[in-house]
């Protein structure tokens, strides 16, 4: 009977259920972007329509995924992937470039690794780009 119950939990902490991006969104970022992704600047930045105009700045899509409230968020690489792509296409329709490509897994684990010392400072530089 031990053995059964030893194995039953291993089998049980070993299945992952898998959320919805939205779902995901809301249990990882919405407590500072909020529910409906328009932030508290300038402290919490929208992650509205901004974030569509970003990803197209050379360096903005590693940006994204580099900030720490993603790079450290308790999701895998590809929940990670899929809650930036919903991010983008929920918040970011009107601004995403017809050239959109969704953020893949593989890039996500080459660039979250890479935590950003300085976000702003690291943001405002991409902006400046942008401008330019």
């Amino acid at each position: 009977m031990k053995r059964f119950l030893y194995v039953l939990i291993l089998c049980l902490a070993s299945t992952s259920v898998s959320a919805s991006p939205g779902k995901l969104y809301l249990l990882h970022c919405s407590g500072c972007h909020l529910p409906d992704g328009r932030g508290v600047p300038p402290e919490v930045p929208t992650v509205r329509d901004e974030l569509g105009r970003l990803i197209q700045i050379p360096g903005g899509r590693d940006y994204i995924i580099r900030v720490p409230g993603a790079s450290q968020a308790q999701v895998t690489d590809k929940e990670l992937a899929e809650v930036l792509n919903y991010m983008l296409t929920e918040f970011n329709r009107e601004t995403l470039g017809s050239d959109f490509e969704p953020l893949k897994e593989e890039e996500v684990m080459v660039s979250r690794p890479n935590i950003l010392a300085d976000p702003i400072k690291y943001r405002e530089m991409l902006w400046q780009s942008y401008k330019q």
